[in-house]
């Protein structure tokens, strides 16, 4: 019988933050796969060799975990005061979906350095060194984010000695501006800075619901019998605390008007997230970093996809900053103090200092912006391989 030839579509591997993730142009996809839908899905998701069973994703680009199971896709952008739309698709692993419902913070970090080297930005925007001011339309979330990056002799300075905790080797830094990421909704969804949330078979505890960034759901870590400063095995190795975070997860996007039905929450993997904050202690990082009480306001472990994640989604961070800056939400009240502009938490791979600009008017609150340094680095560049049928391929 015979087989369809394998077909090679031009892509870049790149870390941005602390997660991977195989970068697109739009004009580079197969043409059935520029316009989003069933052949679009179908032909990410075979890139990243998923569904896998095993959970592995062994034939395909992804690397098992959420940090590492993304794809993004990028063009000019459409409107006249920005540089690139950006779309983020996280890839289910062994389920045969692709999630847009949010934006990747750390995967941003990677955004404006591609676009550039992609050719993807008017080169009057590039200086010959210095630090390109690169205007991003995130498309999952409709929302402006601004990255600065470092440029020497006309290209993306990539090395540098910026340390980021949960990232084993120094680069340059890159600073991200997330403008109103809460945007024109309500950023507390439920009208409260703190709610009471039932979940059958768990229990009832207070939460702080936040829309910043990305929809997440912060609890008391001893509400639900942590200490704040558990480890990955601590968190993944039990099946029955995992199960138990979904359930909070998914009635977390009820209450918050993110699905109408329990069942969503099934196809809607990458959000809401769930953080659970302690107050600061001294832990070990995962590195074997001590990390003092005394360097940090808060401890928070969050988890992405199922999972407690490594160090921290991006787009959690915000969420994170935007609520330390207000005074009454769990994260606030964690840290032990008023409310600041600035606030640095311990993960499990380090720490992370994140800034927010957050006002109040009329019982509404706002955040203008939520800055973060992070890195990004080209790891490969050429091309994926996948059947040919994937071209025009549909999981409907």
């Amino acid at each position: 019988m015979a087989q369809s030839a394998q077909i090679k579509i031009p892509a870049t591997y790149m870390r941005g933050g602390t997660s991977k993730g195989v970068f697109f142009r739009m004009q580079d996809l197969p043409e059935a796969a520029q316009v989003a839908g069933a052949n679009r899905d179908a032909l990410l998701l075979r890139v990243i060799g998923s569904p896998d069973p095993y959970t592995k994703q062994t034939d395909g680009m992804g690397g098992a975990t959420s940090s590492t199971s993304k794809v993004v896709i990028l063009e000019r952008s459409s409107k006249d005061d920005h540089d690139v739309d950006y779309l983020f698709g996280q890839v289910a692993i062994d389920q045969p979906f692709v999630d847009y419902s949010g934006n990747c913070g750390n995967l941003t970090a990677a955004v404006g350095a591609f676009a550039i080297s992609g050719g993807l930005v008017d080169t009057r925007r590039i200086p010959q060194n210095g630090v390109a001011v690169i205007r991003i339309w995130q498309v999952n979330i409709q929302k402006t984010i601004i990255a600065h990056v470092p440029i020497c002799n006309g290209e993306v300075q990539e090395t540098g000695d910026f340390c980021l905790d949960g990232v084993t080797f120094p680069a340059a830094k890159i600073d991200i501006e997330f403008l109103n990421p809460a945007g024109e909704g309500a950023m507390f969804p439920t009208g409260n800075l703190v709610d009471q949330l039932t979940v059958p078979g768990v229990g009832t505890f207070a939460a702080t619901m936040i829309t910043a960034g990305i929809p997440t759901i912060f609890i008391n870590a001893e509400d639900l019998g942590f200490s704040g400063i558990e480890t990955q095995d601590d968190i993944n190795n039990d099946t029955e605390v995992l199960a138990k975070f979904e359930l909070i997860r998914s009635y977390g996007a009820l209450k918050m008007g993110l699905i109408t039905e329990l069942s969503e929450a099934k196809t809607r993997q990458h959000t809401p997230k769930v953080a659970f904050v302690a107050k600061a202690k001294t832990y070990i990082s995962s590195s074997g970093k001590q990390i003092s009480a005394t360097a940090i306001d808060l401890s928070v472990r969050a988890l992405s996809m199922g999972k407690l994640h490594h160090a921290m989604m991006g787009t959690a961070a915000v969420a994170i900053g935007t609520a330390a800056a207000i005074d009454g939400t769990l994260v606030n009240l964690a840290t032990g103090k008023a409310a600041g502009s600035e606030v640095t938490f311990g993960h499990p791979s380090g720490t992370l200092l994140v800034g927010a600009e957050a006002s109040v008017s009329d019982g509404d609150w706002r955040v203008d912006k939520v800055v973060m340094g992070r890195s990004a680095r080209v790891l490969m560049e050429g091309w994926v391989r996948v059947p040919g049928d994937y071209a025009e391929k549909s999981i409907a």
